[in-house]
């Protein structure tokens, strides 16, 4: 005798969808700098104290952080957040970082940056069209 199971597709909530969407795009985003070290010159070019065209400083180096704690703290904000700031937050913040992640194909841009950018993009995309589309309960 044969039983034939049927999968379940459970429902995910939507801030779930949010925060692996973040986690996502925060993988490629230090995955892509990751690799960045290894085109030549970079190291050296960071050992002289340069990154592209901006000297490394303190304010530099804090910039830097905080250009990925931003997504980062995205993640968990797509949970905890309350939905209407929740929403507005991903649309604004989302919409912030795809020209930024563009920037970053200023100057000698390496294939593996520009499949990243456009995988970054893409993602950032599914969070704005997400949050566009959050669901409405009637008041």
């Amino acid at each position: 005798m044969s039983t034939q199971e049927t999968l379940h597709d459970i429902k995910v909530s939507l801030k779930l969808k949010l925060a692996a969407l973040w986690a996502s795009f925060m993988f490629l985003y230090i995955y892509v700098d990751y690799f960045a070290l290894y085109m030549p010159g970079k190291i050296e070019g960071m050992l002289a104290g340069k990154v592209f065209v901006f000297d490394i400083t303190q304010g530099f180096l804090l910039l830097a952080l905080a250009s990925v704690t931003i997504p980062a703290l995205m993640i968990f904000l797509s949970v905890a957040l309350p939905d209407k700031a929740n929403r507005w937050a991903n649309i604004v913040i989302a919409t912030v970082y795809i020209p930024y992640t563009l920037f970053n194909l200023a100057g000698e841009a390496w294939m593996h940056m520009a499949f990243g950018a456009v995988v970054e993009v893409a993602l950032l995309s599914l969070i704005i069209r997400y949050a566009w589309k959050w669901p409405r309960t009637e008041a």
